[in-house]
């Protein structure tokens, strides 16, 4: 009997062992399918992918920081969605967007004030050599497709289509055109009262360039704001007014205000500004590439080497069409992203 007890007892013994064997296995499964589930939904562990062809092909890593931004408005609505989507996704990195022209956009990564310039012109080789000198270098990005948008106010029923000839009469140094009637005899006997974006404004150097054959050369007896707002809140209170300003600040004011179709020198035919003629390049000479130039120091930075690749991310060009600009061919995107892989 004593050896029945203690044989079972044995038996109890072993078997108490193995569950807790099996337990403790199973629990060290679980712990770690809980482990994994909470990496996937952490909001401090963010995805970045690493594949050039949209598939999820991502590996977790943790980031977080801050990344300046400063420079075009014309740049300003796309780097903004794209920025406030980026931080939905990865929610300890915050990204600061300023919008004060491209050559301030310049100066400040030039001083050490932002990490990312947005510009609506190529940057200058002096503005380069300046960075160089200071050890550093920059990295030329083009975003999207812009196409500069002459307007006048819903009422003129004048002055829909124009020649470049015609707009550089207006907009030249020294201009002597004063009223509607001075530009055509059967336009009206009005003042036209002008708005343009200021002298630090990449749009205000390529709309020069492109239509008075020299950049930053134009009269200035004009009402100048970096501010795009601005100049459509002037034009559409005043029938007799005339600016320009980015694609993407028409379209979203078009009721407010009405497109100039432009005929280039040489040309046979007036073109509307649309996402097919800025594409296409038949919305000329106004059709150009916008750009970012992040600091090459920058780079190396994992949460700036994301927003990048997020910024050129089918996600990223959905964003660049949905405030109004046309999405690049994809090769300028991927060569975009070997500076950052």
């Amino acid at each position: 009997m004593l050896n029945r007890f203690k044989n079972k007892g044995i038996l109890l013994a072993t078997a108490l062992v193995l569950v807790l064997t099996l337990a403790a296995c199973a629990g060290g499964t679980n712990n770690k399918t809980d482990e994994n589930q909470n990496r996937g939904s952490s909001n401090t562990t963010n995805p970045v992918s690493s594949s050039n062809d949209g598939d999820k092909g991502q590996s977790d890593v943790q980031i977080s920081g801050d990344i300046l931004v400063n420079g075009s408005s014309t740049v300003f609505p796309i780097a903004l969605a794209v920025a406030e989507e980026f931080m939905n996704e990865n929610p300890e990195v915050n990204v600061e967007v300023a919008s004060t022209g491209s050559s301030n956009g310049i100066k400040a990564i030039i001083n050490g004030e932002a990490d990312i310039a947005n510009a609506s012109r190529l940057i200058k080789d002096t503005e380069v050599a300046t960075i160089q000198e200071g050890g550093d270098d920059v990295i030329q990005m083009p975003v999207a497709y812009d196409g500069i948008t002459v307007v006048i106010h819903k009422d003129n029923d004048w002055a829909k289509e124009m020649t470049v000839e015609q707009l550089k009469a207006i907009w030249q140094k020294d201009s002597n055109v004063e009223k509607w009637s001075d530009v055509d005899p059967s336009w009206p006997d009005q003042k036209i009262n002008l708005y343009g974006p200021g002298t630090a404004s990449g749009t205000f150097e390529y709309f020069t360039e492109a239509i008075n054959g020299e950049a930053k050369v134009s009269r200035e007896d004009y009402v100048p704001s970096e501010d795009d707002n601005v100049l459509v809140q002037g034009v559409s209170n005043d029938k007799y007014a005339l600016g320009y300003f980015g694609y993407s600040y028409f379209i979203d004011n078009q009721d407010r205000l009405q497109a100039v179709a432009v005929k280039p020198e040489g040309g046979s035919e007036y073109i509307y500004p649309t996402m097919e003629t800025i594409n296409d390049g038949t919305y000329t000479p106004l059709s150009r590439e916008i750009y970012m130039y992040p600091l090459k120091s920058v780079l190396d930075r994992p949460e700036v080497k994301a927003f990048i690749e997020f910024y050129m991310s089918d996600v990223g060009q959905e964003l660049v069409e949905s405030v109004g600009y046309v999405r690049l061919p994809q090769e300028k995107y991927d060569e975009n992203l070997t500076h950052v892989r």
